[in-house]
């Protein structure tokens, strides 16, 4: 059931809070899900690499204080032995430190995969993705959030985290290097200062965070607008926008621009405190020494021995700082992680929040594609009732303004339902609500068939192709290819194609005839399992979009059919042959269209040759209504009213009940804004459709049958 509307924008501002280390907090739930997981492991061999590598600088650090003694007593061989010792442990940390790098490199590619993925399971689950894009505008570029965000948070928080690991260690034990050298005042004197630059840093991070979000919300707008070019190139040619969608594209340009340089305004006041705290944190490291020399704690020593001793406190004291400066200048790296924790987390709590709505069944709904099934896995439970609604009242989920008011409706196999009507009638927002995209904003509407082969399969008005061969055009959504695998299957797919009109071949499947017009389009792309470097939208025109849609739906075999005006592009006479086709493959259609040819769709073998042409009958739904607004009368022909036309074929035990001359319609009372259906009758009995054969038939992908409700019994408002 979609989502009731857009979300209200959140008015919070991103900053530094504890809705940060929230946020933080539970995307390193997801990057660390237990102890024992790959990426704690990993994180575990940084830490002790980073460590020894501490460990190591502690000991090349010290050798200039050795330096020191060692000339200064011309004392050769210690002289040749420290120097031996010193490029054993330079080789030593540039080895520990390239190997550092190469862990958080590792870390960074797996923290993104389990970061992206955790956001694709939550993104692809049901129809999140779609309610998330079409029906709500408080989440700006999930795709962005995803995919560029991600890599950023990913990247930067790798970079920093052999620093933030080891930080604490080495504030412990420099710190207390620092105690035995200078005293209590020579610390104390470093945590003051840190402590300053923290809150000074702190302060100059807050706009910096917030205008960061902003910076790539008009980044994504800014990439989107390019793909709509791309995407669209070929519309705006013929309207020679050139230079409209440029002074457009400019103008998202600048917008993106002047946010980037009030960034950069801004950053420059965090610059200016990280540069000045470093260099002023060179000369307090002096300072801190000067301490216990001019207090004459050290005037016992000689003059190489107080070199020595100076140098090697020098180090410690220099080295605490530098740890502290270190945390200080990552305010910069920090400040861009904050962003991005801001900009995941709030796209991570949404999608778990319609996860946890769609237990509800608000998002997700039990008859979902299950394309982990076994080829062949049995069809559901025998049922001829596809779809019912009882009194359904249907609006926009962002308008409050009805289209479709107490409509009551029931598709059963073998009624082919046409809907036309003019343009904002509520055509296909009626096919959303059997769809479960869009819920009815009264009513009940169940879906009594699953999804997929042997279900119901839905047509939408843009044809669907995903990235792949032209066999995963066709078996799309489908993972496997099956029942039959190999030539067997091959041979199934080359026959639809050849039906659909994309392929010329002399295997034939019924009588029917390809279009002699069309090229093959198994030669184009080479073979149907053919990698294709192509977006296919490009390069096939809108009819053989049309008609490889329809290659898809002959190979699914559903056993009904729901198109969205998926033969626009064609002509009559094959529009005429693709409905035919399919329904001598046993599938009963519910059609949108305006044309007048979908009204004499033909009838499928069986059928007296007399009767292919339909009369109509308004079905009255679970009881007659009463007089008044919604009234009955017997007549003969076809009511007309405003609104949706809806044309049916009835079974033959509803033509005996009326009688073959009966019709009956519905008249518009005093509401005239009211939105009427139309349903066509054909009188006259009909002889079951040829079924396929099993072997013709792709296997099971569903569950068992279930009913699934899309909306609460509710009066109309």
């Amino acid at each position: 059931m979609a989502v009731r509307g857009p979300a209200p924008r959140a008015s919070a501002r991103p900053r530094l809070d504890l809705q940060f280390f929230e946020r933080f907090l539970q995307i390193q739930k997801v990057l660390f899900p237990s102890w024992s997981s790959q990426n704690a492991l990993m994180f575990l061999t940084l830490l002790c690499v980073a460590l020894l590598e501490q460990l190591v600088i502690y000991r090349v650090g010290l050798i200039p204080s050795q330096y020191f003694g060692v000339l200064g007593n011309k004392d050769l061989n210690g002289f040749k032995t420290l120097t031996f010792l010193a490029v054993v442990l330079i080789v030593l940390n540039s080895m520990l430190k390239s190997f550092d790098q190469f862990t958080c490199n590792l870390l960074y590619v797996s923290w993104r995969k389990d970061l992206t993925e955790h956001l694709h399971r939550l993104y692809f689950r049901g129809r999140v993705y779609y309610t998330l894009n079409v029906l709500r505008d408080d989440i700006d570029n999930p795709d962005q959030r995803i995919s560029q965000d991600v890599e950023r948070f990913c990247r930067q928080l790798s970079s920093v985290a052999s620093k933030l690991i080891v930080s604490p260690f080495t504030l412990i034990y420099y710190t207390y290097q620092c105690f035995q050298s200078t005293g209590w005042l020579g610390p104390v004197s470093i945590f003051g200062y840190f402590i300053l630059g923290t809150v000074v840093n702190k302060m100059l991070m807050g706009p910096i965070v917030a205008k960061l979000v902003q910076q790539e919300k008009l980044e994504g707008d800014f990439r989107f607008k390019h793909m709509q070019i791309r995407v669209n190139a070929e519309p705006a040619a013929f309207f020679r926008a050139g230079h409209v969608e440029h002074m457009r594209t400019d103008r998202r340009l600048q917008r993106l621009l002047q946010t980037q340089r009030e960034l950069m305004s801004k950053e420059l006041w965090l610059y200016i405190g990280v540069n000045m705290f470093d260099y002023l944190g060179s000369i307090l490291s002096y300072v801190v020494i000067s301490i216990p020399i001019f207090s004459g704690v050290y005037r016992d020593l000689s003059p190489t021995e107080l070199s020595t001793l100076v140098s090697k406190n020098a180090f410690v004291c220099m080295y605490l700082i530098s740890c502290f400066t270190r945390l200080i200048d990552l305010s910069t790296t920090l400040s861009d992680v904050a962003g991005y924790t801001h900009r995941i987390g709030e796209l991570q709590e949404t999608l778990l929040d319609m996860t946890l709505k769609s237990r509800d069944g608000e998002i997700l709904d039990e008859s979902e594609w299950d394309l982990a099934r076994t080829p062949g896995w049995p069809a559901t439970e025998r049922t001829d009732t596809a779809f019912l609604l009882e009194r359904v009242c249907i609006s926009a989920p962002s308008s409050n303004k009805p289209l479709i008011k107490d409509l009551s409706l029931k598709i059963s196999e073998g009624q082919s339902l046409l809907i036309t009507g003019n343009t904002g009638t509520g055509k296909t927002s009626l096919l959303r609500v059997l769809g479960g995209l869009w819920a009815s904003t009264a009513g009940s509407v169940q879906m009594l068939m699953d999804f997929g082969p042997h279900g119901v399969l839905f047509l939408p008005q843009k044809p669907f192709f995903t990235d792949g061969t032209l066999r995963e055009q066709v078996i799309y959504p489908l993972k496997e290819i099956y029942p039959d695998s190999g030539s067997a299957d091959d041979e199934r797919i080359m026959r639809f194609l050849e039906l659909a009109g994309l392929q010329v071949s002399t295997v034939w499947l019924t009588d029917c005839s390809p279009s002699p017009t069309v090229s093959s389009l198994v030669a184009r792309t080479e073979g149907l399992d053919q990698q294709v470097d192509w977006n296919w939208y490009d390069v096939l025109s809108p009819g053989e979009m049309q008609r490889l849609s329809f290659a898809r739906l002959f190979y699914l075999q559903p056993k009904y059919a729901v198109l969205d005006e998926a033969t626009s592009a064609l002509t009559e006479e094959v529009e005429s042959e693709l409905y035919r086709i399919g329904q001598q493959l046993g599938m009963t259609f519910v059609s949108v269209g305006h044309r007048r040819s979908l009204e004499k769709v033909p009838v499928p073998a069986g059928w007296p040759e007399e009767e292919k042409e339909c009369q109509g009958w308004a079905w009255p739904g679970p009881e007659p209504p009463q007089n008044g607004e919604w009234g009955w009368q017997r007549g003969q022909g076809i009511c007309h009213s405003r609104g949706s036309l809806i044309s049916a074929w009835w079974w033959s035990l509803v033509v005996s009940l009326l009688g073959s001359e009966t019709l009956w319609r519905r008249k518009v009372g005093a509401d005239q804004n009211q939105r009427g259906m139309k349903l066509r009758l054909a009188t006259g009995r009909r002889a079951k459709p040829r079924r396929s054969s099993p072997q013709e038939r792709p296997g099971r992908l569903m569950g068992q049958g279930r009913s699934s409700r899309f909306a609460s019994q509710v009066p109309c408002g």
